[in-house]
């Protein structure tokens, strides 16, 4: 059986890849339809164009 540690961190490795995931196929999709990204930096709400967003992103946990 499979112990709560190992499992919970088998299941945050699946959280991880989905997100990943999740934002490769949003900068994708924003480039398609050539649609700014609205994200929060430092408090202020900015545009940013889709071209200049990294094409992937590493979650990481500390």
């Amino acid at each position: 059986m499979m112990d709560k540690s190992k499992k919970l961190k088998e299941q945050r490795e699946k959280i991880v890849k989905g997100l990943e995931l999740t934002y490769k196929k949003l900068i994708e999709f924003k480039k398609n339809k050539n649609s700014p990204l609205i994200i929060s930096k430092n408090g202020e709400v900015i545009e940013l164009d889709p071209e200049k967003a990294q094409p992937t992103t590493i979650y990481k946990w500390y």
